[in-house]
């Protein structure tokens, strides 16, 4: 039976990470998994974490590998264990002791556009709409449409201050007119039902001192795509993927769509190239080119 880290050190260790997540912006949902990977690390070790030697990181990665954690998992536990060696030990040489797996990225499941009007016209709530048009919209993260608060709505410059954007990085998302009409309606509604206080949440709770949980954002998607009778498996991010990938077939810079989107990398964005089908339908095949050139079909003898 593995036996738990001391009190003592325990305490001082947790608490120099957190100290180093909380000083790069790291979200409370990250440090949380980030101490929960190395409280399992210091499990399986029996001692304290910064004691480790190579060999236990290789024999972490196998056992690891013997639960059959799936590789995006995996990932994410080296990622946790390598900021802590590096950065909260100054051990980087354990750190490159930890290897990354490599797995296919499955593509994002993207609706039309005439899906996505269906899905926020089935969304009978007045609030809930006006959060769905906001991931759809701007093409904010679920966690991101339920951390807003009324004031980060500028409509002098028709932008929206995303403040706690993922990683700690904050951004300027796109402001629509009609997309500002709808959050207009809902703030008159949320102020009448008393819910919308002065500097409060934009998306309350069922308590107001609360904003709405992303599980509930989860649960509206859900509810909303079987009302419109959408088959497929969807939920909020669907519609950040959406987002993209219309502004893209639009022929918006992907560069532009990066940052909109908050990637840290231009890899990520490049995703949706490989479903804007609009955008391949539109570039004309280099056979059609030679066809022209000879002035007949393709399929022409000589």
């Amino acid at each position: 039976m593995n036996k738990p880290l001391p009190p003592a050190v325990a305490g001082s260790l947790r608490g120099r990470l957190i100290e180093d997540m909380s000083l790069r912006g790291f979200t409370e949902k990250t440090q949380h998994h980030y101490i929960r990977i190395i409280s399992r690390f210091a499990g399986f070790l029996g001692r304290s974490p910064d004691t480790a030697t190579p060999e236990d990181m290789r024999r972490w990665q196998l056992h690891l590998s013997e639960l059959g954690m799936n590789p995006p998992a995996f990932n994410s536990a080296v990622a946790a264990l390598r900021f802590f060696f590096t950065i909260t030990l100054d051990r980087p040489d354990l750190s490159r002791k930890l290897v990354r797996l490599a797995y296919p990225r499955k593509l994002p499941t993207v609706l039309s556009a005439e899906e996505v009007a269906q899905l926020l016209t089935a969304t009978t709530c007045l609030k809930h709409r006006a959060a769905l048009a906001v991931a759809y919209g701007a093409g904010l993260r679920v966690a991101e449409v339920a951390a807003l608060k009324v004031g980060d709505i500028d409509s002098q410059r028709m932008l929206i201050r995303v403040e706690r954007g993922k990683g700690g990085r904050a951004r300027q998302a796109m402001l629509s007119l009609d997309l500002l009409g709808l959050l207009r309606a809902w703030w008159k509604e949320g102020r009448r039902q008393g819910v919308m206080l002065p500097g409060g949440w934009l998306f309350p709770g069922q308590n107001p001192d609360n904003p709405i949980t992303t599980r509930q954002l989860h649960r509206v998607v859900q509810e909303a795509a079987r009302a419109a009778g959408i088959a497929r498996r969807v939920g909020p991010h669907t519609l950040r993927h959406s987002f993209a990938t219309h502004l893209l077939e639009d022929g918006v810079d992907i560069r532009v769509i990066q940052a909109l989107l908050g990637h840290a990398k231009l890899d990520n964005t490049a995703l949706y190239t490989r479903v804007a089908t609009r955008t391949v339908r539109a570039v004309t095949s280099p056979l059609d080119r030679i066809t022209a050139l000879l002035g007949g079909s393709a399929e022409a003898g000589g």
